[in-house]
C-alpha cells in the first residue's frame, strides 16, 4: 500500500498541532491558508483517519491525532538531529529558532554565538526577543521563545536555569567625571552626584533595591529610564552617573565612558540559560543553546589565562 503524502504534509500537521490555528500554522511554513488546508486533507486521506477537530475558533487534535503527533515529533527530531550532524547537509537545513535575551547579554556574547551558528546552519533563521528580564522570562514561560538568556528565572518552578556567569554591577561615568580616576567607588560616594536609575519595572532595579535595602546613604535618582542603553546615553551626555551590569558597558577603550567597581556593598547577578522544564528543544534550538554554553566556557577560559 502506497502512502500518498510527503514530508511537507507532516511538517504542516506538526505546525497546526503546535499552534492550534490554521492561519498561524500556514504563516509559519510560508504558504497560503487554502494550500495549507489541502496538505492536511491530503495527509488525513492518505492515513484514512481524522487527525484534527476544527471549529471556527480553534483546532484540536483527535485522540488518534494526539498519538500520531507524539510519535511524529520523535521521528522528526531524530531526522533533524541526523541531518544537522552531517557535514554538507547541515548547511542546507531550514528552520527557525527564537531566543529571548536581555539586551546586555546580546551585546556581550550572543552576537558571537549567532555568527558561529550562522556559519554552520546558514538557512536557519534566528529571531531575538530583546527585552527586559521580566519579559524574557514571560516569553520563555509562554513558549514564545525556545529558550532565553536572563538573570531572572532561577526561582521559578517551571523554568530550568543553567548558570553561565556571575558579574558585578559597576558605576558608569564619563572619563572627565571626578569618580573616573578612582579604583573603586562606594554607594555613598555615588550618592553625591546626579544619579540615573532604571525604573521599577526593570529586573536590575529590583535586584539593586533588594541588595541596598539596609544601606542608608544611597543614590536618589535625578533621572529614571526603562532601558540600559538609554541610561548609558544619558551618562555619555554628561547628565550624571549610573549603575549598570559590567557587561552592559561599552568596550574598555570607549573614548567617553569608563566603569568603576562598586563596593560597600558589592552587588552581583547571575546570568544563565533558561527554558521551560516541560519542553524539549528542537534539534536546531538545542544546537544554538549548546553553542551559548560553549562560548561562555571559552570566554571564561580565556579570561583565566589572561
Amino acid at each position: 500500500m502506497t502512502m500518498n503524502f510527503d514530508l511537507d504534509d507532516l511538517l504542516a500537521f506538526r505546525a497546526v498541532a503546535e499552534m492550534g490555528s490554521f492561519r498561524k500554522a500556514a504563516e509559519s511554513v510560508h504558504i497560503s491558508q487554502p494550500a495549507f488546508s489541502r496538505r492536511i486533507e491530503k495527509l488525513e486521506e492518505a492515513l484514512g483517519v481524522r487527525l484534527l477537530d476544527r471549529t471556527t475558533r480553534r483546532v484540536n487534535l483527535t485522540t488518534v491525532g494526539r498519538d500520531f503527533d507524539r510519535q511524529l515529533r520523535q521521528i522528526l527530531d531524530a531526522l533533524d538531529t541526523t541531518l544537522l550532524g552531517i557535514r554538507g547537509v547541515a548547511a542546507t537545513r531550514m528552520g527557525e529558532v527564537t531566543v529571548a535575551c536581555v539586551p546586555s547579554a546580546v551585546n556581550y556574547f550572543l552576537t558571537g554565538v549567532i555568527a558561529l551558528y550562522h556559519q554552520r546552519y546558514p538557512k536557519i533563521r534566528v529571531k531575538i526577543i530583546d527585552d527586559s528580564a521580566n519579559e524574557v522570562l514571560i516569553a520563555v514561560a509562554r513558549g514564545e521563545a525556545d529558550f532565553g538568556l536572563n538573570f531572572v528565572g532561577s526561582q521559578e518552578n517551571d523554568v530550568e536555569f543553567e548558570p553561565l556567569l556571575e558579574e558585578h554591577f559597576v558605576a558608569a561615568c564619563r572619563r572627565d567625571h571626578p569618580l573616573a580616576k578612582k579604583t573603586q567607588v562606594t554607594w555613598s560616594e555615588l550618592a553625591q552626584y546626579d544619579f540615573i536609575s532604571a525604573n521599577k519595572s526593570s529586573g536590575n532595579r529590583l535586584l539593586l533595591d533588594q541588595a541596598l535595602a539596609g544601606v542608608n546613604d544611597k543614590p536618589q535618582s535625578m533621572y529614571e529610564t526603562r532601558h540600559g542603553t538609554t541610561m548609558i546615553g544619558l551618562v555619555e551626555a554628561g547628565l550624571g552617573v549610573a549603575v549598570v551590569p559590567a557587561m552592559a558597558m561599552p568596550a574598555a577603550d570607549h573614548p567617553l565612558l569608563v566603569s568603576v567597581p562598586l563596593v560597600d556593598p558589592v552587588v552581583k547577578r547571575k546570568m544563565g540559560l533558561i527554558k521551560r522544564r516541560s519542553s524539549v528543544l528542537t534539534p536546531a534550538a538545542q544546537q544554538l543553546y549548546g553553542l551559548c554554553a560553549e562560548m561562555q566556557t571559552a570566554i571564561s577560559s580565556a579570561q583565566i589565562e589572561d
